[in-house]
């Protein structure tokens, strides 16, 4: 069976790396380039993380593209009290000799689209959505060619996680969100609904560890430095792993379940902006433009991560 061409839109961030991580782990997945995005901290530092991320999996090969360095129409934000000064706080890794690949991501994107069967390539953005929104305004040609989005972001019943109404990702670039979400392109959804039911545990963190490989003790490193956020703040006993919920749908989907529905963001609400308002009761007759998930086997979820990052 071929593998299936992905391209990683990511901001690292603990819980990106994880994500990249369980991709290079998985033969069924081709990860045919990163692109990297400002987000979790300013794209300088994530596009060195992508880079420290591969080498740790010793996938030098693998080519990193650096993208937006801010939202398209707004100034940045950033959550360094999250994941630190770094974005991958937790533990001490060498800094990466792999160099960036030449270009810009969002000329990658839209070069890479053009070049591939349409229908070929899956867009994995798992931070704010400005590379993937910029290719499409600037090429519209490729987006029918896009064959499915996957994203991590949004939040509905879960509430927001930055504003009491918007997720991170959405809220950093609502603009670059609306275009996405209006794209016609199907869209499956990641958001706070599902990523809060996927908590790290005590015992979930030391299988990591207990892998004994360099993989594995850096993502239990970097697992107990940002659950500490979570946990003072939700009161939970660990802290979502958000994005590998991204990779883990295109490995074993049977693990979410959810809707399709229609989904908008709020560009201009005084206390919303940045909301994803998805019409889980199908009141308002908008056509549906996203799976929206809502509930995750968690166990299943945890079973399957730890298995792949054993590989690596």
């Amino acid at each position: 069976m071929r593998a299936r061409k992905i391209i990683i839109d990511t901001d690292p961030g603990q819980d990106d790396a994880v994500a990249i991580l369980l991709a290079l782990a998985s033969p069924e997945l081709d990860v045919v380039g990163i692109t990297t995005v400002a987000g979790n901290v300013p794209l300088p530092l994530t596009s060195k993380n992508a880079r420290v991320v591969c080498e740790l999996a010793g996938r030098e090969d693998v080519r990193i593209f650096a993208g937006c360095d801010r939202p398209m129409a707004r100034k940045l934000v950033t959550a360094e009290y999250v994941h630190g000064k770094s974005g991958l706080d937790g533990i001490t890794l060498p800094d990466p000799t792999m160099p960036l690949a030449e270009g810009h991501a969002v000329d990658f994107l839209i070069e890479c689209l053009r070049e591939e069967a349409p229908g070929a390539v899956t867009l994995c953005p798992i931070g704010p959505l400005t590379n993937i929104a910029t290719a499409f305004r600037r090429a519209p040609d490729i987006v029918p060619r896009v064959a499915e989005i996957v994203l991590m972001g949004g939040a509905y019943f879960e509430v927001g996680n930055v504003t009491p109404a918007a997720e991170f990702n959405i809220y950093v670039d609502p603009e670059a969100a609306e275009i996405v979400f209006g794209s016609g392109v199907p869209i499956v959804v990641m958001p706070l609904d599902v990523t809060h039911k996927a908590l790290t545990t005590r015992a979930r963190v030391e299988a990591f560890r207990a892998l004994g490989t360099r993989v594995g003790h850096a993502v239990a490193s970097w697992t107990d430095f940002f659950e500490r956020f979570d946990m003072a703040k939700y009161g939970s006993e660990g802290a979502p792993l958000h994005d590998p919920c991204v990779i883990a749908y295109l490995l074993q989907p049977d693990l979410f379940t959810g809707r399709h529905v229609n989904v908008e963001v709020e560009t201009k609400g005084d206390f919303t902006l940045g909301m994803t308002v998805a019409d889980w009761w199908r009141v308002t007759g908008r056509a549906a433009n996203a799976m929206f998930m809502g509930g995750i086997d968690a166990e299943g979820f945890y079973a399957l991560l730890t298995g792949r990052l054993a590989r690596l």
